[in-house]
């Protein structure tokens, strides 16, 4: 009982973090608070879902469409909806606060959208949903990948923001932006890159939990609310710290339904938060209130 405890939480753990990455990306560096993140989630099951049931493209191959296709879509939702309330918010405070109700009302637009194109009703389907014996129980191969996936994006977004030029301009802008452009740093052009691709790591994690989800177009939020826990939790823009609280959420959960009450797993999710938001308020891997 317990190793199917902790190989569930894991994967649990491992679909909150991959699903968390990207708006970690997106605020810690645009500074952007999306809360139509959980939109474009489902919008990249749907897409899944439509390229496997009316193409038989596999959900893993339809990734090297739709995890560029989020790129590209966030690109130009920054460039377009946000980039003017970057322009004329006089500080980072202001902006959240902007950001807020412009993607309030984009939440509304594409979850519109997907409602009147795919309906109310939920929609699922199986892909490799082959039982995989390990450490003497029995798990679903799709979870698994899940948590492969979580784990390989947590090293290639880490690699990139601290090994590569791109990475080191993006964590400038996220410390302070004035600053970065005065080292001549194109603070529009990280925000913009940081948004974008955390829209791809959106739609990625929408691809892989279409495979074993139930889904439909108003279970956005739900996602969104969930990363929004992680990323406070980890400590806004930190990938390592995303990863970190999605386990921990995830294995949390899998041990009080195993153990305790299948009912009490949304009150230990919120203890754990504002247990975090008491004795850490930066995060797990922020740095200690003072």
């Amino acid at each position: 009982m317990f190793t199917n405890a902790f190989l569930s939480g894991l994967t649990m753990g491992g679909t909150y973090a991959l699903v968390a990455m990207g708006l970690t990306l997106q605020y810690g560096v645009s500074r952007i608070m999306n809360l139509a993140y959980g939109e474009f989630v489902i919008a990249a099951c749907f897409a899944a879902l439509i390229l496997f049931t009316s193409m038989g493209i596999s959900p893993l191959l339809a990734l090297l469409v739709v995890a560029p296709a989020g790129f590209a879509v966030s690109w130009l939702i920054y460039r377009i909806l946000l980039t003017p309330l970057v322009r004329r918010a006089p500080n980072r405070g202001a902006l959240e606060v902007d950001s807020i109700l412009a993607t309030f009302g984009m939440l509304f637009i594409v979850q519109g959208i997907m409602l009147a194109l795919f309906g109310g009703d939920y929609s699922s389907y199986s892909y490799f949903n082959t039982p995989v014996e390990l450490l003497g129980t029995t798990i679903a191969a799709n979870r698994l990948i899940v948590l492969a996936v979580a784990l390989a994006v947590a090293l290639a977004a880490w690699s990139f923001l601290m090994h590569t030029r791109s990475g080191t301009a993006m964590r400038a802008v996220a410390v302070d932006p004035v600053a970065a452009g005065l080292v001549a740093i194109d603070v529009r052009w990280a925000a913009a890159a940081a948004f974008a691709l955390g829209g791809a790591i959106a739609a990625t994690g929408g691809v892989l939990v279409s495979m074993f989800l139930t889904f439909n177009a108003n279970i956005g939020v739900v996602f969104t609310m969930k990363a929004l826990i992680v990323v406070i939790m980890g400590g806004v823009g930190n990938i390592a710290g995303a990863l970190a609280a999605g386990l921990i959420l995830g294995l949390a959960e899998s041990f009080v339904a195993t153990y305790v009450d299948p009912g009490l797993t949304i009150a230990v999710t919120y203890a754990i938060f504002l247990a975090v938001l008491l004795l850490r308020p930066n995060g797990l891997f922020g740095a200690r209130a003072r």
